[in-house]
């Protein structure tokens, strides 16, 4: 971008990825860790063996959640997010720090039934919360930055996904919003855990801005295309197929096998954890396509929530 027409461009002009792209470029000269802005968390190395996963999320009234929402409720969303990035990258969540932003009118009950929830959430995790920071605002905001660790080998990208790769969900989408499964979902670190040691898949990702969009992320990172099979996508209480594209918050997760690993992993698919194949990984000059239940072939936006 010219320097003398930058002043001009609003972040509506961007967009929320154009911005992230533009800030990932300015970042880029002083990082020396391994990943940086572009994945679900940040990768450092912590040791000969290990990774640090470094990931933060902010929560604000009025985008993420009301006050008409159970606080308790608002908390679990709080760090369950950031929980749900590290799992997406194969690792174990360890310590979060909790940053809150609130006006003064705010009644104490509101803010410790956050922290409340969080704290549940963090516990059943054996997630410590070790600190953190309070501002006063306009509305109330929680931002929790969250660290994990996972073995070298186990860290999952988005850019690892290869031709002839199956695309498999760990659970429903659509309709998260409406049936409050935002506001109560069950990140993945399990299921993730048992994937990396038992089938390594070659990317992975967790579903927050809708199924179109996050794959898209993964399509994009990788360099190839995917086609997705309308019929085999699991969806939550009937919902419709633009709600399961593009609704989004259902934090599954989406990540790609080859074919024989696909094939052993569906012969166990027994197991207390269910994973549905949805597609294939197919050429980049394929785009992104639907397969209709009728067979046809049909060309999706990768489009989903966007905060600009």
């Amino acid at each position: 971008m010219p320097v003398h027409t930058a002043h001009k461009v609003k972040l509506s002009d961007l967009g929320e990825f154009g911005l992230i792209d533009l800030l990932k470029k300015q970042a880029g000269s002083s990082f020396s860790g391994i990943r940086g802005i572009g994945d679900d968390t940040a990768v450092v190395p912590l040791s000969s063996k290990k990774h640090m996963l470094l990931t933060t999320d902010m929560l604000l009234e009025g985008v993420h959640f009301t006050l008409k929402m159970p606080a308790r409720a608002i908390g679990h969303k709080a760090i369950a997010s950031s929980i749900s990035d590290i799992a997406a990258m194969g690792g174990i969540p360890k310590h979060a720090l909790v940053s809150l932003g609130a006006p003064p009118s705010c009644p104490w009950t509101v803010i410790s039934q956050i922290y409340q929830g969080m704290q549940r959430t963090a516990k059943k995790f054996r997630i410590g919360i070790v600190g953190g920071d309070t501002v006063k605002s306009k509305k109330i905001i929680v931002n929790v930055g969250l660290v994990g660790e996972a073995r070298k080998e186990d860290v999952i990208y988005r850019s690892g996904a290869r031709i002839g790769d199956q695309v498999f969900v760990t659970g429903p989408l659509g309709r998260s919003l409406s049936s409050g499964w935002h506001l109560r979902f069950a990140p993945r670190v399990n299921e993730a855990q048992y994937l990396v040691r038992k089938h390594k898949p070659t990317a992975m990702i967790d579903i927050s801005d809708g199924l179109a969009a996050d794959l898209g992320h993964v399509l994009s990172e990788s360099r190839v295309g995917a086609v997705i099979e309308e019929r085999s996508i699991p969806r939550r209480q009937k919902a419709h197929l633009k709600e399961v594209l593009y609704d989004g918050e259902d934090f599954e997760l989406l990540f790609t096998l080859p074919s024989s690993a696909a094939q052993k992993l569906e012969k166990q698919n027994k197991s207390k954890y269910r994973f549905y194949r949805i597609g294939e990984i197919v050429p980049k000059n394929k785009g992104l396509r639907l397969k209709t239940s009728d067979g046809r072939l049909k060309k999706l936006t990768i489009k989903g929530y966007t905060h600009f």
